[in-house]
């Protein structure tokens, strides 16, 4: 009987390319699959905006348009929606697509993900904190629901990017039950990709759970909205007994197209919260009982205090310094 504690993930480090046409596009997806089910995988991520070669199929001026490639992309939601839940039914797998800039009818966007069943339903969680680059060059909003999906092996979140970066949304999710979130990202350099990495490993930290983090890789210079895609996949864990001392479970080669796809085992979550080195999870509420003290502005801090020493020692240095330097000239002459 298999184990459901057991699950393998699948991390897609995602090549962007310029796609050219619908069929191509489904060929790709479908083959890349197919080469994480051959390794195993039970639950597949793909990154945050994978979906923007799509804007291939459009012509110059359309892909080249942030603001139309927005309005264009709408005309291929439901075959984006359609083919994703298909192959997740097909291959008996629970698949996040890539995100999707998906318009509502009150005429904004959202950016989100859909999570696909194994019974050809799906799901989605959108967005929550935007980047400036979301928020003010194309206009898209937030979200405002934060979701669990109920899998055979347990409950799942996803943290979409930026979203990675703030605790509330992951801890509110591991009270919900999740063992497991799933952070599909897309960053244009190495500051924005640790970003990401840094807010991951610390999500897995302080909810004593598991990560997995999908980046979107390469070049698109033709246009404005993916240009460059940086990073590389990881499965991140608890930093304690019976897990990785560094946390890294498995990780990618920096900006190579691939899979990173590992077997986790949901169970020893809830070991490591109750028999661990410490107890993170658990201790999170300590923190609602602490108080700010004020700081009263004729206090001097400590570290204030230790910093006006640390200068005046060395003022006094340097002029002792330069005393014996200017005697020591004197004497030369």
């Amino acid at each position: 009987m298999h184990d459901q504690s057991l699950v393998t993930v699948a991390a897609s480090q995602y090549p962007v390319e310029f796609i050219g046409s619908w069929q191509r596009y489904a060929a790709k997806i479908e083959q890349l699959i197919c080469q994480a089910v051959e390794q195993g995988a039970e639950i597949i991520l793909f990154p945050e905006y994978g979906c923007l070669e799509l804007a291939s199929l459009f012509p110059h001026k359309i892909y080249g348009d942030l603001q139309r490639q927005l309005v264009a992309l709408q005309s291929l939601v439901a075959d984006y929606r359609n083919l994703h839940r298909q192959l997740a039914c097909k291959y008996g797998i629970y698949l996040v697509s890539s995100s999707f800039p998906i318009r509502l009818e009150d005429g904004s966007y959202r950016n989100r993900a859909y999570f696909c069943f194994p019974d050809g339903t799906l799901d989605y969680q959108d967005k929550l904190i935007m980047t400036r680059w979301e928020r003010e060059q194309w206009n898209i909003s937030p979200g405002q629901a934060i979701k669990v999906f109920r899998t055979r092996f347990g409950l799942v979140g996803i943290n979409i990017c930026y979203d990675s970066e703030f605790p509330l949304i992951a801890r509110a999710q591991v009270e919900m039950g999740a063992k497991l979130i799933l952070t599909p990202s897309f960053t244009e350099a190495s500051a924005g990709y640790h970003r990401v990495r840094i807010g991951c490993r610390a999500r897995a930290l302080e909810n004593q759970c598991y990560v997995v983090m999908s980046p979107l890789v390469g070049d698109a210079e033709w246009t404005l909205s993916i240009e460059h895609g940086y990073g590389r996949a990881g499965i991140f864990t608890p930093v304690d007994v019976g897990f990785p001392e560094d946390g890294i479970l498995a990780q990618g080669t920096l900006n190579q197209p691939q899979w990173v796809i590992s077997q986790i085992d949901l169970a020893t979550v809830d070991i490591v919260r109750e028999h661990g080195n410490v107890t993170n999870y658990a201790d999170w509420a300590g923190q609602h009982r602490l108080t700010p003290e004020p700081l009263h502005e004729d206090w001097l801090t400590p570290a204030l205090v230790t910093s006006m020493a640390y200068e005046r020692k060395l003022s006094q240095k340097l002029l002792c310094s330069a005393d014996s330097t200017h005697f020591a000239i004197q004497q030369e002459n």
